[in-house]
């Protein structure tokens, strides 16, 4: 029988009754595709049909559909031949030369079957028929939807290997299409796979792709709708004239990439396109003037941050060790690994650094961490929580652009850059599905890793999240508990397995390696008021920055400003939403956050009752000593993100549409008073001449610093932008970067004090010159040596002259005006 297409369907009988008495009662299709098979294809159809026939009673009524797919030879001809012998041989033919490729023609094959189940085959019977055995059995078994042949099952016999580099590609390509596409399964490639007749009819349907690509995105289609899949050990041997080369393999993923491409809903690239373009609002400002502008709330920290970026970059083109430097902090130096350098982000952008300067690499990363942080929740929660779209699209807006966010984009791109935390957690999720839990805690240690080299306290602090909301879901759902608790666990240890040895060495040289310290001193006023909660920040539409100043640290730390309109939806969406499971648990983690970021004692609002707070407990523990605890509000972002998410996803759908008007209007009208300002930006002071011009050459030998009045440290830091715009020809005294202080080696910010530096600090302060006898000069001279200066450099600055009657003092003579600034060389006699 012969079934010519007709344009645009995949096959079709010459009449309705044709098709209905073929279709009725066929338990078995078998579809083999051909191109060019003239010489393989009659023995395959012979094998296939002698088998069938061999056993009627247990394969029963079977139809061999032959799909000719535009070949040039006598393939369509040898095909019509079987089906003149054999009725149950049916030919579906392309075009002539109309080749389409493998996966065309396992669609048309396919979708033309009837039978109960389908086996799809390859024209040269590289696996042999009589193994149909295995997978049927498996089939009939119950509960499979689709048996596979696997070569990589360990029970698989290889008769005939191929040229051992040829198969070794293979399998690499191979492996690189399971971890991309379909991981859990380990052979996607075998052409020999038997389905559920219908769901393989639907699948098919759905499929896009026409090359090699179709066997993955069918069992991916099979892992989507959760149909289980089984992996059956085969017979293969490698039959000369195969047309799959290794290279076919990297054709496999290339289809799979435009595949996911088409697959982009619109709203998907709305969404992330307005990420984007929000992102890019706001720090508008930075972006117009790249040269001098300067985020006005970011303290010492642009300066601090672009000398980071660039330090890195000159460490990696100059095969310098990245984890420390000697060009802050001389002659101590800094450990960059004990200090936040974002080596994940650094490292890899370093062309951009070299090519267009450390403050657009500050800029990009700023711009564009934040959006990437928008769009990995919005995956997240479109995968996990929602069904609509722009349900997910608040939520992750919202866990992205909440203002404890904002807050830290006016300095701490490590707590703004963290798009790999969605990321980790959606592999925790998937590990307590416990589908493939080695590959997944691999993934996970992987993730965790390349987080470590982005943010180490905000890997802590998502852990901290983690943990408190698995908690409480098992709380509510113990058999969810019961079922994940054991894949979660063999998961995590496989990621820590995976994860300890690449970090081993970075982390020890952050605690035991140069310039190392034990814990983080940062003052006693760390935790949140609990008026800071209810508050507006700074940079949020109705927030000012007179009102919430007083409630934070500085404008960088404005960790719990969600302001009263979003915690009181909050609390009414937990209470309708209050029998779901998910939604305890959420509610659970936010409040358990927020309590603990009050700090080791807070005091009640409008009274003078202070008591002790939950974080004392945790305040000494092993690296939660060095966390700012008013950071742990952040985890209250993505947690009312979800919340706002999963309330919105309900409201779309409520019907009347009167009702789910106000339900978005309410969720508005609270979101509206925090949605972000543009961040200010102010003028930077510009570079002496005495620096861009390396006057300073003449000054500074080899092994000596230039000594900056006042020396660089938290509260001004100008002259590690004087290196980073420049090409970082000298050392500075002093710095900002986290460093030793004292016998216990306690982390400070800045090198450890000197009485001269203290003394430059509190002149630039107060304008008053302090009696300077022999004791202060003599000190200087230490100090100096201690610091092995060979330039002392005083820019010009407020209380100018204070500063320069102090330093003429302590050395006894006057500075000179070179360049812009007054200058003392101080270097040893002959070291130039």
């Amino acid at each position: 029988m012969n079934m010519d297409p007709v344009p645009g369907l995949p096959a079709v009988y010459d009449t309705v009754e044709a098709m209905e008495h073929h279709g009725s009662g066929v338990e078995l299709s078998v579809v083999v595709p051909a191109y060019n098979e003239e010489s393989r294809l009659r023995p395959t159809l012979d094998a296939i049909a002698a088998y069938l026939r061999a056993d009627p009673e247990r394969w029963g009524e079977w139809e061999l559909i032959v799909v000719d797919d535009g070949s040039t030879d006598s393939t369509a001809k040898i095909a019509q031949e079987a089906a003149a012998e054999e009725p149950r041989i049916h030919l579906v033919r392309a075009d002539r030369g109309a080749n389409r490729g493998k996966g065309d023609a396992l669609r048309r094959g396919v979708l033309a079957s009837y039978g109960r189940r389908v086996l799809v085959t390859d024209a040269d019977l590289a696996t042999p028929i009589e193994d149909l055995d295995r997978l049927d059995a498996q089939l009939a078994a119950g509960g499979q939807a689709a048996a596979i042949g696997s070569r990589a099952h360990p029970d698989s016999l290889i008769d005939v290997h191929q040229w051992r580099v040829r198969e070794w590609l293979g399998r690499l390509g191979n492996g690189l299409i399971r971890a991309v596409a379909v991981p859990g399964i380990h052979d996607t490639q075998c052409g020999f796979k038997l389905f559920d007749g219908d769901r393989a009819r639907a699948a098919f349907a759905d499929s896009r792709l026409d090359g090699w690509g179709i066997d993955v995105e069918i069992l991916r289609h099979f892992r989507r709708e959760g149909w289980p899949v089984t992996e059956v050990p085969v017979r293969w041997s490698h039959q000369q004239g195969s047309k799959v080369r290794p290279l076919d393999y990297g054709k496999v993923l290339l289809e799979l990439l435009r595949l996911r491409t088409r697959a982009l809903r619109r709203a998907d690239l709305l969404i992330v396109l307005g990420f984007v373009l929000v992102s890019a609002v706001l720090y508008q400002d930075l972006w117009a003037d790249l040269d001098r502008g300067y985020l006005a709330d970011a303290g010492q920290d642009q300066n601090q941050w672009e000398w980071f970026f660039r330090v890195t970059a000159d460490n990696v083109v100059n095969l310098r060790n990245p984890l420390f430097t000697t060009l802050q902090g001389h002659p101590e130096g800094v450990n960059l690994m004990a200090n936040t350098v974002m080596l994940g982000l650094s490292v890899p952008l370093t062309p951009v650094t070299l090519l267009l300067g450390p403050t657009f690499t500050w800029a990009l990363v700023l711009t564009g961490g934040l959006a990437a942080t928008a769009v990995a929740w919005y995956w997240l929660i479109a995968r996990h929580l929602t069904a609509g779209r722009w349900a997910a699209a608040v939520g992750a807006a919202f866990a992205a652009f909440a203002p404890p966010m904002i807050s830290h984009g006016n300095a701490h791109p490590n707590f703004l850059v963290l798009f790999m935390i969605p990321v980790i957690v959606d592999r925790a999720l998937r590990l307590c599905e416990g589908r493939a839990v080695v590959r997944d805690g691999v993934l996970l240690g992987l993730f965790a890793t390349y987080q470590i080299f982005l943010g180490e306290e905000p890997l802590l602090l998502a852990t901290m999240g983690m943990v408190m909301f698995a908690i409480a879901y098992a709380a509510v759902r113990r058999d969810v508990a019961r079922a994940a608790w054991r894949p979660l666990l063999r998961g995590t240890l496989i990621g820590l397995a995976v994860c300890l040895p690449l970090v081993a060495f970075p982390l020890g040289w952050q605690f035991f390696g140069p310039q190392s310290y034990t814990h983080v001193m940062h003052g006693s006023n760390t935790g949140n008021s609990p008026l800071a909660f209810m508050e507006f920040a700074g940079r949020s539409l109705w927030g000012s920055d007179e009102r919430a100043d007083p409630l934070a640290m500085n404008r960088t730390e404005q960790n719990a400003f969600f302001g009263w309109p979003v915690l009181a939806l909050t609390a009414a969406l937990v209470i309708r939403m209050w029998h779901l499971p998910l939604v305890k648990a959420l509610t659970f983690t936010g409040l358990a956050a927020a309590f603990l970021s009050l700090g080791v004692r807070f005091r009640i609002p409008a009274t003078d009752i202070v008591l002790t707070g939950p974080w004392r407990a945790l305040a000494n523990q092993p690296l939660l000593e060095s966390v700012i605890e008013s950071r742990v509000a952040m985890i209250c972002a993505p947690v009312i993100g979800m919340l706002l998410a999963l309330a919105v996803d309900r409201i779309a759908v409520t019907r009347p549409l009167a009702l789910r008007a106000v339900g978005l209007l309410a969720v508005a009208a609270a979101l509206l008073p925090v949605v972000p300002t543009p961040y200010p930006v102010r003028e930077r002071e510009p570079v002496p001449a005495f620096i861009t011009e390396k006057m300073y050459r003449s000054y500074v030998a080899e092994g000596e610093s230039v000594v900056t009045v006042p020396l660089p440290s938290p509260g001004g830091a100008d002259a590690l932008y004087w290196q980073s715009s420049t090409d970082l020809g000298f050392s500075v005294a002093g710095g900002y970067f986290n460093g030793p202080w004292g016998p216990d080696r306690v982390g400070i910010y800045g090198s450890t004090p000197r009485h001269t530096s203290n003394l430059f600090g509190d002149v630039r302060n107060t304008g008053q010159v302090p009696d300077i006898g022999p004791q202060w000069q003599e000190q200087a001279k230490a100090d100096l040596a201690a610091w092995r200066a060979g330039v002392v450099v005083l820019p010009p600055q407020y209380n100018e002259q204070a500063l320069y009657t102090t330093v003429e003092r302590l050395l006894g003579r006057a500075g000179e005006k070179i360049g812009g600034v007054w200058v003392w060389d101080v270097g040893e006699p002959g070291g130039r």
